[in-house]
């Protein structure tokens, strides 16, 4: 018995992917944003549009453009993280890219998309935990601490990292 091509990849597992920025202010704080469409805050950025062959590096950009109004190039991949199925949602991945210090310019520019968004903030790491799910604040000390050694991106998982942090 022979499945075409199509056939074999349509029955393939779904995997959403997204990607975000980590953007900062020269004080280390780190900028969230708070969607209205849910409950916690989160980093600028959003789903890759396999429709439009978009790359993860390309979404970053774009999202942040949308969401924020900042069109900043993004900067090294500072984590890739992975998130297992939960009770509604299949697997994902994520590429957190570094977006930069912000100047004060930049941050008085910052211009909302209101139709997802209701705010955002500059937020010390020690603070983090208050908006975001475990995964994105797991993230973010991740992406902080390779800014902090130069240090290769983080692999995470369940926003632990390491290849095996279940």
């Amino acid at each position: 018995m022979t499945t075409d091509f199509a056939t074999y990849i349509a029955g393939l597992p779904r995997i959403l992917a997204g990607a975000n920025m980590l953007f900062r202010s020269a004080d280390g704080r780190v900028l969230l944003v708070e969607p209205n469409y849910r409950e916690t805050w989160t980093l600028p950025g959003g789903t890759i549009e396999s429709d439009e062959n978009e790359t993860p590096r390309q979404a970053a950009r774009r999202e942040s453009v949308e969401e924020i109004g900042l069109d900043v190039e993004p900067g090294a991949l500072l984590a890739m993280g992975w998130t297992t199925a939960g009770p509604v949602r299949p697997p994902s991945v994520t590429f957190l890219f570094d977006g930069g210090v912000l100047s004060d310019e930049q941050i008085a520019s910052i211009r909302l998309q209101e139709s997802e968004l209701d705010s955002w903030n500059l937020v010390g790491l020690a603070e983090v935990d208050r908006y975001l799910t475990p995964n994105t604040a797991g993230a973010v000390r991740a992406a902080v601490e390779a800014l902090a050694t130069g240090g290769a991106p983080v692999e995470l998982v369940d926003g632990r990292p390491g290849a095996d942090a279940r």
